[in-house]
């Protein structure tokens, strides 16, 4: 898989882009955790999460945020951070011009640029939030949420906790015109420790898979 460096706000910005070979496949961008607490793109959860959109016949690009690895700058409390999404999806976007979907995916911290990514980009028809921090930071800008998504979590999440989570998405399936699902991986913690990762993966390609199939957003 190619390492990428792509122009980022603040500078260069280090990623890895798996293209397929169909010039028009769905584009998609994985979003990491938290910079302060260790997160990076070789995240495992960020790592699967690639893959199995790559497996799903996705074009996909994750990435370091600024700070983080061979991106240049320095953490910016999220600001920053959602400018280097909107970078890193121009950059994708530039080399798949006849992509017809755009999928966000993030976790935890990554989650929720990947939402905010969403209110700012029309193009992008589908999302999926593994572990939103629902209790760490406000989610209200989702109003209205502009596409269907995936928010997945588990039932034993100490970082994140369930309830928080829950009351996220039955604020978000309030909404018209949308539909939230929302999973809970029974048993598994904020990092989806063995064996909870596979059914997590397992959750979030049947999901995908079937939005591809259908032409409403």
């Amino acid at each position: 898989m190619p390492e990428v460096i792509f122009p980022g706000p603040e500078g260069r910005l280090e990623g890895r882009y798996h293209p397929q070979k169909e010039n028009d496949a769905p584009i998609a961008i994985i979003l990491h955790p938290h910079p302060q607490f260790g997160g990076t793109m070789n995240n495992k959860v960020v790592y699967n999460l690639h893959y199995a959109f790559y497996n799903m016949g996705f074009t996909v690009l994750r990435f370091n945020f600024r700070g983080v690895g061979r991106s240049q700058g320095e953490y910016d409390q999220g600001i920053g951070e959602l400018s280097d999404a909107a970078s890193a999806l121009d950059y994708l976007q530039s080399m798949n011009n006849n992509s017809k979907h755009c999928w966000v995916a993030g976790f935890s911290f990554g989650a929720w640029i990947g939402m905010q990514l969403l209110m700012r980009r029309p193009e992008i028809t589908g999302f999926v939030s593994v572990s939103p921090p629902a209790n760490m930071y406000d989610f209200s800008f989702l109003a209205p949420c502009p596409s269907s998504g995936l928010i997945i979590n588990g039932t034993a999440d100490r970082v994140a906790p369930p309830a928080d989570t829950t009351a996220l998405v039955n604020k978000l399936k309030e909404q018209k015109g949308i539909t939230i699902t929302h999973e809970e991986v029974e048993g598994s913690g904020h990092f989806f420790e063995e064996p909870h990762m596979d059914t997590m993966i397992g959750g979030v390609t049947s999901y995908v898979k079937r939005r591809l199939t259908e032409t409403s957003r």
